[in-house]
């Protein structure tokens, strides 16, 4: 027997343009409600049109993935890898995939991508946030014209995309705060790794992660001082000056926090200086992460499972532009804690 609408609208107690929005994730529904609903299209086990199924395979979904420039054996580069998996996956249907890279480190490049892809066409769009509002400034326009999109590795407050994939980088800086903290000298002091940039405004995970760093400080009663410890990515020439001066001018550093993906800056500079007796804490499964893990310049690495995100977020639009299933909003994955003893069992899908 065929469920209408208005029969999942008529034991879900809710009306038949709260199901209607809730099916074709239009927004404007309370969270109640769309529980309320989702709970009897899995009594119901709902499909979609068939036909209107039949006749989506048929054309060609315009997808554009924009995120910071990816390199060889880094932590974006995973994100990438899922996406190819499940376009691989999905191959019976027709995806013109777009990628639009921009710099992380400078703020006008993100602008000047934004504000292209602001005026591309598009059926749906997934990005890799940095900076907070040149994101809600783009994606703003993309509410205008309709065009769903999804986020990776971050949330932005402030939007309402279709679906996010991300860790929850608030309890991850907790949680390296707390790992850091319990296996160096009381009180000792804290370096956190920041990189310059071009442009006002920080990467939206870094400050998530360090307000986690400070909360943790805070409710436990730790006096530890933290210490910004600057780095630059776009002349890595000047980073050995840079770091060579921190701890000249700091004596008491027992540990640091890297709340980015660059923990291998720090561990190579340990390992070129001999420096065996300061802690560090980082976050990301990359290569060089993985090697200096294993070489014992990092206790503890923090993993996202990056691949699952890519992949998800590439499973999840073209299952909504296809078949428009009913789509879960928040999607947390898991936090890992990694030491040179299980680096070598971690799999991310």
């Amino acid at each position: 027997m065929k469920v209408r609408i208005k029969d999942i609208a008529e034991r879900a107690g809710v009306s038949t343009g709260t199901v209607d929005r809730i099916l074709h994730n239009r927004g404007n529904v309370s969270e109640t409600a769309r529980e309320a609903v989702d709970k009897i299209l899995k009594e119901v086990n709902y499909k979609p049109n068939i036909h209107i199924s039949g006749m989506s395979l048929k054309r060609k979904y315009r997808i554009i993935i924009t995120t910071h420039i990816v390199f060889p054996g880094e932590y974006w580069e995973s994100i990438y890898q899922g996406v190819d998996k499940a376009l691989a996956e999905y191959d019976n249907i027709k995806v013109d995939l777009v990628i639009c890279h921009y710099n992380q480190y400078d703020i006008y490049s993100c602008r000047n991508v934004y504000s292209q892809i602001a005026t591309m066409e598009a059926d749906g769009v997934i990005i890799g946030p940095t900076f907070k509002e040149e994101t809600i400034k783009l994606t703003t326009e993309l509410e205008k014209n309709s065009i769903p999109y999804i986020f990776v590795d971050s949330m932005m407050q402030g939007t309402n995309p279709l679906a996010y994939f991300s860790s929850d980088h608030y309890t991850c800086g907790y949680l390296m705060c707390k790992l850091l903290t319990s296996i160096t000298p009381e009180n000792s002091e804290i370096g956190i790794l920041q990189a310059e940039r071009i442009g006002d405004g920080s990467a939206n995970t870094t400050i998530l992660r360090k307000k986690g760093v400070n909360d943790y400080l805070n409710e436990k009663g730790l006096s530890n001082k933290l210490h910004r410890i600057p780095f630059s990515v776009l002349e890595p020439e000047r980073t050995d000056l840079l770091l060579s001066k921190f701890f000249h001018t700091y004596k008491n550093i027992g540990g640091i926090v890297v709340p980015n993906s660059r923990g291998n800056v720090i561990a190579d500079y340990f390992a070129k200086n001999d420096i065996k007796n300061i802690r560090l804490v980082c976050v990301d499964i990359t290569e060089p992460n993985a090697r200096a893990l294993k070489e014992g310049h990092i206790d503890f690495l923090i993993g996202q499972e990056p691949e699952r995100q890519g992949f998800m977020a590439i499973k999840t639009l073209i299952e909504y532009l296809v078949y428009r299933n009913p789509v879960k909003v928040d999607n947390f994955v898991p936090l890992d804690i990694l030491t040179k003893e299980t680096i070598d069992y971690y799999e991310t899908i």
